[in-house]
């Protein structure tokens, strides 16, 4: 008992140290349990070879994940994708299988050892691309479907892997493999026994989720007891898998199929909720294992070998990867990402390595090589999606600015509104509805593409351009709105326009109150938080529900609005450019006693009696050239 205490602290512990630094550095969550599980095997020494154990069970994680994706794709969705499924997904595997096993033979390995290796390192790693696809919300960009097309096939292809690699052993070692596969109730059966076997299984999994499951669940909510729902779902899952296994086919697929079963289903936000975070438990531990089950006396005595080993072949997968996205299509940006996010090995090449390890298909010394190249890959792959987020996905961005230039503007209009994202849109639906003409300028080329289809007229060009300013006719103009996202050029270009334009009114957007001061002292006429009004408003809700009469909370929001202008105000003249607000003592003091004198009047008004700022409301209520 103290023995699995003490392991399960150290596991715990280091998977807490390591993933927060890993998130504070930009680098992901999973390069942060790779690292843990590097530093307590193979660095330090604090666990053995219970990792391996450990891994098997930590592979659920993966049978959960495939379940969750399958919740969130209904049937209709996988007959749409039907042709990347097919096409991109037979493509890739066939393509890396040929390519990789090529090269082996080309280096003296024998058929059986070059086929055995390249459907080990075909198949790519389903857990770290799709957590990494969640995290950076690429999913749902056009290479993100790609690669979950391709993943979702090679599930599918691992199943034939697992029965090939036996038959790729030597002569006389195939009675080894029939131990492999003790836990296969189909083992030994003849082909047609196992193919009507495993359609059954499937088609009763189907059977169960479409009708049993969802009586289940109606039962379970009567009874009113949650935490059934997190056992029954549990249950659910353990069971699929351990059917599957049963009859030597792949958990996840099982896991999947239920999933895509259930996408439909009324419960399925319930399902999701219960299983995340053992989802994510389990797949920590499994990318823990990963990094402690790596041989780095093997990787030291052999280094330049096993790189060049592990680099060869994810330059192989990202040039299949590369050739068919371009094949089918893709974007050159969506084709990197395609080729970048599948090119290592994957989790199911540990599971294929067992298998050749038990049948004698691979030499000691090439199983163990192998193995570390996969760990390897999968340990570089976090860091190929960084190149991809910092540098070709901004350079894209880059050309793309570059490449188009700024449209020319032939109208004057009142209203200038620079930036036409989710603030800025809301303000110019409004105007137009009001009859007035807007001259609006956005630099996302796609912004004004289908604002131009939706036929509303949006000039594209960088508003932090003088001559693009001058252009758009500030010298004419009433009021210039700036929406830009970024902070530094939204207060360079209220600066710009206040020293050029005195007499322009200027409404600015602020993300947050040190913007706010950035942008009163650049000269802006109004200042506009762009979350205040919605707290607020949420805040008179809150009153409400708390059972304040809604005149009453009305009353008190709209004083509490004023207060904080005030402050605001108040604030702003002992503001210190660049400063935060917790390294600018003054500011705190002040904001400290702003709030103790707000909280007093506030029980007053509460209590119903007179306040100050009802007999004088022009003294904090006042808008002019303030900030709300």
């Amino acid at each position: 008992m103290t023995y699995i205490l003490i392991y399960t602290f150290i596991y715990l512990f280091f998977a807490v140290v390591a993933v927060l630094s890993s998130q504070k550095l930009g680098l992901g969550s999973v390069l942060g349990y790779l690292m843990a599980g590097i530093v307590i095997g193979p660095t330090l020494g604090l666990v053995g070879k219970e990792a391996e154990s450990i891994q098997h069970i930590a592979e659920f994680g993966v049978v959960m994940m495939l379940f969750l994706v399958g919740l969130e794709l209904a049937p209709q969705m996988l007959w749409q994708m039907r042709h990347k499924l097919l096409g991109l997904g037979g493509l890739q595997v066939l393509g890396s299988v040929g390519a990789i096993a090529a090269v082996a033979m080309a280096f003296g390995q024998t058929w059986q050892i070059s086929v055995a290796i390249a459907c080990i390192l075909a198949l790519s790693s389903t857990a770290i691309v799709l957590q990494t696809f969640a995290e950076k919300q690429l999913l749902q960009t056009e290479g993100g479907q790609a690669g979950f097309a391709v993943l979702l096939f090679q599930d599918v292809a691992a199943i034939p892997m697992l029965a090939l690699l036996p038959l790729l052993a030597v002569g006389g070692h195939q009675a080894a493999s029939a131990d492999a596969h003790s836990s296969n109730i189909l083992a030994g059966q003849a082909g047609w026994v196992v193919a009507l076997v495993s359609v059954a299984a499937i088609a009763l999994i189907l059977f169960a989720v479409r009708y049993l499951v969802p009586f289940v669940f109606r039962f379970i909510a009567k009874t009113r007891l949650r935490e059934m729902f997190t056992v029954f779902t549990l249950t659910l899952v353990v069971g699929i898998a351990a059917l599957m296994s049963l009859i030597g086919l792949s958990p996840a697929l099982g896991a999947f199929i239920a999933g895509v079963a259930l996408a439909n289903s009324s419960y399925r936000h319930e399902m999701e909720s219960n299983l995340e975070p053992f989802k994510s438990l389990f797949l920590g531990l499994f990318f823990i294992t990963v990094g402690a089950s790596m041989n780095f006396g093997l990787l030291g005595s052999h280094f330049v070998e096993i790189v060049a080993i592990t680099a060869g072949v994810m330059l192989i997968k990202a040039v299949v990867l590369w050739i068919l996205g371009k094949g089918f299509r893709l974007s050159a940006l969506s084709s990197k990402l395609f080729a970048l996010s599948l090119a290592q090995a994957g989790e199911f090449g540990f599971v294929l390595l067992s298998i050749a390890n038990q049948s004698h298909v691979l030499p000691k010394d090439i199983h163990d090589k192998t193995s570390l190249v996969v760990a390897l890959s999968m340990l570089l792959t976090p860091l190929l999606f960084i190149f991809y987020d910092k540098v070709l996905a901004k350079r894209a961005i880059i050309a793309e600015n570059e490449n188009r230039p700024d449209d020319e503007i032939h109208e004057e209009n009142p209203v200038v509104l620079l930036g036409h994202g989710r603030f800025g849109q809301q303000i110019n639906r409004m105007l137009i509805a009001c009859g007035f003409h807007v001259t609006v300028i956005d630099n996302h080329a796609e912004m004004v593409e289908g604002l131009t289809k939706y036929g509303i007229k949006t000039y594209y060009g960088d508003a932090t351009r003088p001559e693009l300013l001058s252009a758009a006719g500030l010298h004419q103009a009433k009021l210039l709105i700036v929406c830009v996202g970024d902070n530094h050029d939204s207060t360079e270009i209220v600066a710009y326009a206040r020293h050029n334009y005195p007499h322009l009114i200027i409404i600015a957007r602020a993300h947050d109150r040190l913007h706010a001061f950035d942008l009163k002292h650049a000269g802006a006429s109004y200042i506009i938080r762009e979350t205040a009004d919605s707290a607020m408003r949420s805040g008179r809700i809150a009153l409400e529900c708390l059972g304040l009469s809604s005149e009453k909370a009305r009353e008190a929001a709209k004083f509490y609005e004023a207060r904080d202008r005030y402050q605001l105000e108040q604030a702003s003249n002992v503001y210190r450019a660049g400063q935060s607000f917790f390294d600018n003592q003054e500011m705190m003091d002040l904001a400290r006693t702003t709030d103790e004198e707000t909280h007093q009047l506030m029980m007053k008004l509460l209590r119903g009696e007179t306040v100050e700022w009802q007999e004088n409301p022009d003294s904090w209520t006042r808008r002019q050239k303030g900030i709300s």
